[in-house]
């Protein structure tokens, strides 16, 4: 037995209990207004909800006649409201049968602890949401299922029907009750895009998927078929366990922006060159390197053209800025085309491995990348003791760099420090 809670719009959520008002009935907009009203809101209220309002809408689409208030985002607040959170599950269950998927979701393998408590997984279930909202006024909901799939569905689909806010399912009861549930996209991994796939052959809900020819499945979806068809069914071979025992065979270090601006190509050079020196810092601080490095820019949207890829080889792993910098700014000069303006930036270190493991080329200049380490561990060891910002290089002073406003941010937004 599996459940999986989710923490009801849980930034605006937060944002209302800091103002003492109740998130139910009150009209909250978690969003940056300071930008365009392009910007997305990270999250709105359940009464905002009730309205028709889109979750993860952009500002310019709520209707102008609702009054709301607008919360400047607070990451640092709401990564500390999700930590007490995780402290709550903790007192039930272990960590090594809690599966953290967000910042606002948790599976947990409860199998084990039902008899030690007592309990029905409804019982257990409806007891840590009881505590998360008797101690910090955060709403919960609520999914239980007899495996991971059932457990995520029970909480997407059954859950946000029911008056307790706790959906459950097994096998027969998910063919019983949502086999003919439409839209198809509800289902979790079920997008648009696979949505008007199944569409185009006649297949509407999880009953015609379950009932539909499998090699015409596979040759729409590959391998991916084999997943569908399973959970057309409502079967999940994948345990906690597996999820725990799982290590990936090759790791990255990615870093990724949307512009505020469509940027020029001389102006997304400095951008390039501002991310892949944070990058090295971090692959430093991390004690890993790294021995090539892809590129990825989106131009503007509304150039409607195809976005730019590389990737840089490096003939040694490195984590010198004094390497990994200019090549970076090479690759970036030889697929960015100087005449469209840029949207996105992504980087990524690919096939990352710890330091001590990598073989130095017989060509390598020692002394430099010594001396080069030692500013980028004095960096490191600044900013670690005086904050992000504490020191910075000469382009993060140039008129289009991000990187100040960046390091007072998390993932992309404000962190409210």
């Amino acid at each position: 037995m599996y459940i999986c809670i989710d923490l009801k719009s849980f930034y605006a959520s937060v944002e209302c209990v800091e103002r003492g008002l109740d998130p139910m009935t009150t009209n909250l907009v978690v969003a940056d207004m300071s930008r365009t009203e392009k910007t997305i809101c990270l999250a709105i209220t359940p009464s905002m909800k009730a309205l028709g309002i889109k979750n993860r809408c952009r500002v310019f689409e709520i209707p102008k006649d609702v009054e709301y208030i607008a919360a400047v985002p607070r990451m640092q607040l709401y990564i500390d409201y999700a930590a007490e959170i995780y402290g709550i599950y903790l007192k039930y269950i272990s960590k090594d049968d809690i599966h953290v998927y967000s910042i606002d979701e948790a599976f947990m393998d409860v199998t084990d602890y039902l008899k030690m408590y007592g309990m029905t997984a409804r019982e257990l279930g409806s007891k840590i949401i009881g505590e998360i909202y008797d101690r910090l006024g955060i709403r919960a909901t609520c999914g239980i299922g007899t495996n991971l799939y059932l457990t995520k569905i029970a909480l997407d689909i059954s859950a946000k029907h029911a008056e307790d806010f706790i959906g459950e399912l097994d096998e027969e009861i998910y063919r019983k009750t949502l086999w003919n549930h439409k839209p198809l996209t509800d289902f979790w991994r079920v997008g648009k895009g696979i949505a008007r796939k199944l569409a185009d052959y006649g297949i509407f809900t999880m009953k015609d998927v379950a009932e539909a020819d499998e090699e015409l499945l596979y040759r729409l979806f590959g391998i991916d078929a084999e997943l569908l068809i399973d959970h057309a069914w409502g079967r999940e071979p994948v345990t906690m366990q597996d999820i725990k025992n799982y290590h990936s065979q090759t790791n990255c270090i990615s870093s990724g922006q949307v512009l505020a601006s469509d940027y020029s190509y001389d102006d997304c050079r400095l951008i390039v060159k501002e991310m892949m020196d944070l990058l090295c810092l971090e692959l430093v601080s991390k004690n890993l390197v790294t021995s090539s490095v892809t590129l990825h820019l989106s131009y503007s949207s509304r150039l409607g053209i195809d976005s730019a890829h590389g990737t840089a080889r490096i003939n040694d792993e490195t984590n010198a800025d004094v390497i990994l910098v200019p090549a970076v700014v090479k690759l970036y000069e030889e697929i960015a085309d100087p005449r469209y303006t840029i949207k996105r930036v992504n980087i990524t270190c690919n096939n990352v491995v710890t330091e001590q493991y990598h073989q130095y080329s017989l060509f390598t200049d020692d002394n430099t990348l010594d001396r080069n380490r030692k500013v980028q561990e004095a960096v490191l060891s600044i900013k670690d003791r005086y904050g992000k910002n504490a020191i910075l290089k000469g382009m993060n002073l140039e008129e289009h760099g991000t990187t100040r406003e960046r390091n007072t941010q998390i993932g992309g937004h404000r962190s409210g420090v």
